[in-house]
């Protein structure tokens, strides 16, 4: 069941330069996300989730925040922090990558955007890298400086994104590539803007450059948006679950290793570049991991909301692995879990039970997506 607390606001906990325009439209809730609020729903999780599916939402993601890695070795650096190789990254292009530390768990799993030669940011899930980063460029005595720019992520999601994008920006991003993006102004505002965002319903995300001017990014796109009935939203825990999207601190933290997740397109273990984690991953594939990432299909009635705590998953009476998210899917008419669980018993097809809230129920091993 999803707990609910209230909080003490304070300069420890952020505000985006969006907080303000969230209220205005309705936010009804709010998590902490890199130290910053960040709303969670606004109608409710299943109305946002229709509207999001259907429509087009614009989102305030700008606790999803930057590390700027610049310097002489900051190419040497990215490819350092990750196994993912990044040999072919142009300047404008993004790819998705999971940063390892030496003992291979995961460290966080951003987008790594190029700006220039030795220009990139790390636009991060929900854990401290620019702390990490910072000691272990330290530590390497490299020619790296790291920091937080000034940069605020608005998303706009949905299927129908397009004709609002184009209105805003013009036909050119009818050609841009997924995860590319371009350094534009709209109305004296500074943005990159990038064919991305967490959910795979298609959309774009807006990185403001100037927080001073968030009010006013949102009220352009809320405006141009009305024509085609634009509704507020967040990710939306239905759809992420649906469509086989992880979420550190999960799903995967430090404690998880790449090979325990479906992610092999996005780990190149033999690159040629130097990486932090090449000895400990080496082992795990040598070995083979001892638990797998998977979808469960749960019986019994919906769930009413998430997973806000892990839930046991069981086998003969033993614990074998933990819910870590999971949802009641009103399109596909079935309880959505993602589980990490020891062999023997992560095979798709196993049966297992899983202890949730509202009692024990079965449930089958699936795979991920489960759209």
């Amino acid at each position: 069941m999803d707990g609910h607390v209230n909080f003490t606001l304070s300069d420890r906990l952020r505000k985006s330069p969006y907080y303000e325009s969230t209220l205005k439209a309705g936010a009804k809730t709010f998590t902490i996300y890199n130290h910053m609020i960040m709303p969670t729903s606004y109608e409710g999780a299943e109305a946002d989730y229709w509207n999001l599916m259907n429509n087009v939402t614009m989102w305030d993601v700008a606790a999803e925040r930057q590390v700027e890695v610049t310097g002489n070795d900051a190419y040497k650096f990215v490819e350092y922090i990750t196994s993912r190789d990044l040999s072919k990254l142009q300047i404008g292009q993004g790819k998705y990558a999971l940063i390892t530390d030496e003992d291979g768990g995961i460290i966080n799993d951003p987008i790594i955007l190029r700006l220039g030669e030795s220009h990139f940011w790390l636009s991060i899930a929900d854990s401290d890298v620019l702390l990490w980063t910072r000691g272990l460029a330290c530590g390497l005595g490299w020619d790296v400086q790291l920091s937080e720019p000034d940069v605020s992520p608005l998303a706009i999601q949905g299927p129908n994104h397009l004709p609002l994008m184009i209105d805003l920006f013009g036909n050119w991003v009818k050609d841009i590539k997924y995860f590319f993006f371009k350094e534009v102004e709209l109305e004296g505002i500074p943005l990159i803007v990038q064919k991305s965002g967490w959910s795979k319903q298609g959309g774009f995300e807006l990185y403001l450059r100037d927080g001073s001017l968030g009010g006013k990014l949102w009220d352009i796109v809320a405006n141009a948006g009305k024509k085609y009935d634009i509704k507020p939203g967040t990710p939306n825990n239905i759809e992420r679950v649906e469509s086989g999207l992880f979420s550190w601190g999960n799903d995967m933290d430090i404690k998880s290793n790449p090979l325990e997740l479906p992610l092999g397109n996005f780990c190149q273990l033999d690159k040629e570049a130097e990486y932090l984690s090449r000895k400990a991953l080496h082992k795990i594939r040598s070995e083979g991991p001892s638990k797998k990432l998977v979808g469960l299909i749960v019986d019994g009635a919906p769930f009413i909301g998430g997973c806000a705590s892990p839930w046991k998953v069981m086998s003969d009476n033993q614990i074998c692995g933990k819910v870590s998210s999971a949802a009641f899917s009103p399109r596909l008419k079935i309880n959505m879990a993602m589980a990490t669980i020891d062999n023997g018993n992560n095979e798709i097809g196993s049966e297992v039970k899983v202890e949730t809230p509202w009692g024990a129920r079965s449930a089958k091993v699936t795979s991920i997506p489960f759209n």
